[in-house]
């Protein structure tokens, strides 16, 4: 196994978690073959040092704290690499989005803006007819 690999890896984890496509694509694209990234990776995710589902989890739960909605985290999730199982499990532990689409609605008043926020922000439209029409008691329609 290549030990520069190891350790480019391990830099790169120096600034924040990283699944392990993320990993795979910074190894590759610094060189390393397959094999040598593909063993980094595995002595990585034996040690505990690298977890799919630990970055999940946190991630999700940085995204949701930020406002943001279920669809968002979802992609942002899967564009990092998490298999579909992870971002489910990581979703159902975050605080339910009607909640988090509630408090913004609470902050920012109840408005066709702060609809098109929530929107913008992933929530489903479900959730934000929801949200912002309850804010008026009585609905928008």
């Amino acid at each position: 196994m290549s030990d520069e690999a190891l350790e480019c890896a391990l830099r790169a984890l120096r600034h924040r978690d990283r699944t392990e496509r993320e990993l795979d694509e910074l190894l590759l694209s610094n060189g390393f073959s397959d094999e040598e990234s593909a063993d980094a990776i595995g002595r990585l995710v034996r040690t505990g040092v690298v977890s799919d589902e630990r970055f999940a989890e946190a991630r999700a739960t940085s995204l949701a704290a930020r406002g943001e909605g279920d669809a968002l985290i979802r992609r942002r999730l899967v564009a990092a690499g998490v298999a579909s199982d992870l971002v489910a499990d990581s979703l159902s532990s975050v605080e339910p989005e009607l909640e988090r689409a509630r408090r913004i609605v609470v902050r920012r008043g109840a408005s066709t803006k702060t609809a098109r926020y929530l929107f913008g922000k992933g929530f489903s439209d479900e959730i934000v007819k929801v949200a912002v029409a309850g804010s008026l008691d009585g609905g928008l329609g």
